[in-house]
């Protein structure tokens, strides 16, 4: 059951900012049966986990992303569906972790490796967004060469907290966006979801993003 929950919980993941309704749930989920996605969504929302409002004649469900449970749990989902693609060099995500010394970071995939695009001559794209007490420039020449010397060569994006819901919430198409709506989460899944519940209060969604 916790598998077939973490798969109805992925199908918000993509853009956690989404409200989607019932049929597009189902859809994305890839369920033939209503009753089956209909219950899964009920216990999602009776735990706290997901969001249900009426809409009309149309309920619409979210991840009720100001919740810390909701957080969590849709970190964990999200961490586990960007380990489990194959696709992924998964030993030199852990080399460049190992060699982040600090407690609290975000580390995502974006560009074609997220979108399982990649081809051979692919570089793998990485973004990191630590605390806003870290110093990004300092992360990146403890990794600059790691990095380079990589095959195939990773490019390194780091970022602040609060440098990355800047380009969140910022009107102009920046980096910030396209890392969200594309993005793989390999690591501080919970805290990737605090920065995104934090830019949806203050009014990110489709149309801030396009």
């Amino acid at each position: 059951m916790l598998n077939q929950e973490h798969g109805i919980v992925g199908v918000f993941l993509t853009a956690p900012w989404k409200k989607l309704t019932f049929s597009e749930v189902k859809k994305a989920y890839g369920s033939k049966s209503k009753s089956y996605v209909y219950g899964i969504l009920k216990k999602l929302v009776s735990q706290g986990i997901l969001c249900e409002e009426k809409a009309g004649n149309v309920l619409l469900y979210s991840l009720n992303l100001g919740s810390l449970k909701a957080q969590v749990y849709a970190g964990m989902a999200a961490e586990h569906k960007a380990w489990s693609n194959k696709h992924i060099p998964c030993n030199d995500l852990e080399k460049l972790k190992n060699k982040i010394h600090t407690p609290f970071y975000i580390l995502i995939i974006t560009g074609s490796y997220a979108k399982g695009r990649q081809k051979r001559d692919s570089d793998i794209d990485v973004v990191i967004i630590c605390d806003d007490k870290a110093e990004p420039k300092m992360f990146y020449a403890e990794l600059r060469h790691l990095c380079e010397m990589n095959i195939p060569e990773i490019h390194l994006y780091t970022f602040k907290k609060t440098e990355f819901l800047a380009m969140l919430l910022d009107s102009k198409a920046n980096y910030g966006k396209e890392t969200a709506k594309n993005c793989l989460v390999f690591a501080g899944g919970r805290e990737y979801y605090a920065i995104i519940n934090e830019a949806v209060r203050n009014g990110l969604n489709d149309t801030r993003l396009s």
